[in-house]
Formats: C-alpha cells, sequence, structure tokens
C-alpha cells in the first residue's frame, strides 16, 4: 500500500511540474508575440536612423526607452502619428521626456 501511495504521489508532482512548464512557456510565448507586435509597431513609426537612436538609448538607459515605446505605440495607436517619425523628432521628444524627468532640489 506504501508503494501504491508513494507511486501516486511521484506521478501528481510530476503532473503538477508538467503544468508548471507548460504555463511557463505559454508566459514567455505571449511575451515573445507582444515584443513581435512591438517592434513591428516602432518598425512602420519610425525611420531607420530614429530606431537606431532608440536601440541605442535602450542600452544606455532602458527604463526611459521603454517609456518612450510605450508612448509612442499609444500614440500610434489612438491614431496621433500621421507621418514616420525622424530621427530629429525623436530627439525632441527625449528632450522633453528628459525635461520632465530632471528633479530640482532647492535649499532653505
Amino acid at each position: 500500500m506504501d508503494n501504491i501511495e508513494e507511486i501516486r504521489k511521484r506521478k501528481l508532482l510530476e503532473l503538477q511540474r508538467q503544468k508548471e512548464l507548460e504555463e511557463l512557456r505559454k508566459q514567455e510565448e505571449m511575451r515573445r508575440q507582444a515584443e513581435i507586435q512591438k517592434q513591428a509597431i516602432l518598425r512602420a513609426i519610425l525611420e531607420p536612423e530614429a530606431r537606431e537612436r532608440l536601440g541605442r538609448l535602450r542600452l544606455a538607459h532602458p527604463e526611459l526607452a521603454e517609456n518612450v515605446e510605450a508612448q509612442l505605440i499609444y500614440l500610434a495607436q489612438a491614431g496621433k502619428i500621421q507621418n514616420k517619425i525622424t530621427d530629429e523628432m525623436l530627439v525632441e521628444i527625449l528632450k522633453r521626456v528628459q525635461k520632465r524627468r530632471e528633479t530640482k532640489i532647492i535649499r532653505k
């Protein structure tokens, strides 16, 4: 009897592990699909030079790049972007974002 119980427990653990692995694979596939969609949208709205600049920004400041990408994708999906964004336009956007991020410390 103990042997049968042990076999059942092992089988149950094995099934649980398989289910967890399957969930992880599904989540990873969803993340991969979302990234592919994100890159496709960015390719559609950014000129090659602007995409390169954003890629370099991602290396230096990943959080800032993610925020800018999210904002650009939102604007594109809302239909606010009519023409492709050039490198110069992206520089202006980054300057505006950078001004908002700066914190001023005033000592009294």
